[in-house]
């Protein structure tokens, strides 16, 4: 079994910073600034070949009200899930009641807990173990997360406790036969497959109801919800199973016009949510139905769109509306939304779950679109036909040739088209072959990506250099041709 160990503390004594240099990534935004992180967070550690899991909190202060004490909830609910939990104390501010609560409650849950005194860099070891020796909860362990002080023996007296599993080694049997050339050629292609799972960013403006879809999705309050833009800050990642299909949910922060956007938190938030949108495969858009389409859901549509995510479309927050103000929402989206007309759009109530079990469909639709693999016989049949039913445009008198097709990577997916003066192809027929391959095709909820490829002239700009044979020839020729003008010239006169 993986050990699973929480964070607790503290606002501000270096959670986050633990949890990044623990897990060796930038998952966790790391500020000055207490209360930062608010939903636990999973990351995967691994130390001398031990695999562990570590889980990032909130602070806890006992005296949380409003999106606080949600946060507290998250916190204590880490506490329940691990197996161990380190508490992390400030050594510079040395100890307080909001630390004696904490180790109150761990005592309380018998959770099996170890001490650590952050900060250390600037304070006496021995001082700072002296000081919190009144917790009860044995010796600080002194580190400095920052820094990277302490870490392995921490870790050391941490796993120890833990008996480490040997990994599981799998014969594979050779399979009978080898592949055909047309297997071979679809295992090139780069690309997510099936077997990895789907991930899944959740994305939109403030305050139109991510984390409560996310939470409706698992059925389960897995994140913080709250009536106040800006509640979520990192992008959490939930991997979860449904129907014996693999998921991973990305909640991510609400993205403001950039006008709008003064904190330095806020920018870090934001780079988190544009970084989830590249790492998921399907992207729900959730918009808020009551206030339509605006200006800055088409930004946030063009990003997604210039990434070739695959896109289903979610409009909260749809109950409770007039007839006539859902009529013209669905004429304000077929006039402004055009240029997505591949994406599905469902109307859904996250509070109350109507709607939500649809997107399951759609987002299923939508990445097997993204990732299928067809072999360049397939898509050159369908290129021929194509242009069979629609000649390219002349240019300067010579017809533009279009020879064969292959496809080139998925997720999205880019179809690669060979032929002559493909640089002269208009985007109206780019766009033709776009909607040809999707309808042909049969997909659905994907960006496609058409790119053209040139036969270029291998002696375009090289000069042959004549050999002294060859020149003397030349010589002779000229030479030749010149004498038998003179004589026709000579019998005109």
């Amino acid at each position: 079994m993986v050990p699973v160990i929480a964070l607790v503390g503290r606002p501000n004594v270096g959670k986050s910073t633990l949890f990044n240099r623990l897990t060796k990534s930038r998952d966790a935004i790391v500020a000055e600034y207490a209360g930062l992180t608010r939903d636990r967070q999973y990351g995967e550690a691994k130390w001398q070949g031990q695999t562990y899991i570590v889980i990032d909190t909130g602070g806890l202060s006992g005296d949380e009200e409003g999106i606080d004490a949600k946060m507290a909830e998250q916190s204590l609910q880490a506490i329940e899930e691990a197996d161990a939990v380190l508490f992390m104390v400030d050594a510079r501010a040395g100890l307080t009641a909001a630390d004696q609560m904490i180790a109150e409650h761990l005592r309380k849950r018998n959770k099996r807990s170890f001490l650590v005194a952050n900060k250390v860099d600037t304070v006496d070891p021995d001082l700072a173990r002296a000081e919190f020796s009144p917790l009860g909860l044995g010796d600080a362990s002194p580190i400095a997360a920052a820094h990277g002080r302490g870490i392995s023996q921490l870790l050391q007296d941490v796993l120890g406790l833990f008996k480490q599993e040997e990994p599981e080694v799998v014969a594979q049997e050779d399979e009978a036969g080898e592949p055909g050339s047309e297997e071979q050629e679809l295992a090139r292609i780069p690309g997510p497959s099936e077997k990895d799972g789907i991930k899944i960013a959740i994305i939109g403006r403030p305050n139109v109801g991510k984390s409560t879809l996310v939470n409706r999705m698992l059925g389960e309050e897995r994140v913080i919800v709250y009536d106040q833009a800006g509640t979520t800050r990192d992008s959490i990642y939930i991997p979860f199973e449904r129907d014996e299909e693999k998921y991973t949910l990305i909640d991510t922060a609400g993205v403001r016009r950039r006008g709008k956007i003064f904190e330095a938190v806020e920018k870090f938030s934001v780079v988190k949510t544009l970084q989830a949108i590249q790492d998921a495969n399907v992207v729900i858009f959730v918009m808020d139905a009551r206030e339509g389409v605006v200006e800055h859901d088409l930004n946030l549509l063009g990003f997604v769109l210039e990434t070739g995510r695959a896109l289903v479309i979610a409009l909260n927050k749809w109950d409770g509306m007039e007839p006539s103000e859902r009529d013209y929402v669905k004429t304000e989206l077929e006039r402004r939304l055009f240029f997505v007309d591949f994406a599905d759009i469902h109307f859904i109530s996250a509070k109350h779950g109507t709607g939500v079990g649809h997107l399951y469909k759609s987002v299923q639709n939508a990445f097997r679109s993204a990732i299928t693999r067809w072999p360049t016989s397939r898509l050159t049949q369908i290129l021929e036909d194509a242009v069979r039913e629609h000649q390219p445009p002349m240019v300067s008198g010579r017809r533009i040739k279009l020879r064969y097709a292959h496809l080139g990577g998925a997720n999205p997916p880019l179809i690669v088209i060979h032929g002559n003066q493909v640089d002269a192809v208009p985007k109206s027929y780019s766009r033709y072959l776009e909607n040809t391959y999707r309808r042909v095709l049969k997909l659905v909820g994907t960006p496609i990506r058409i790119e053209y490829k040139g036969g270029e002239n291998p002696y375009e700009g090289k000069k042959n250099t004549l050999t002294d044979r060859q020149v003397n020839k030349k010589r002779r020729l000229m030479s030749h041709h010149k004498k038998a003008e003179k004589k026709r010239r000579d019998k005109k006169k």
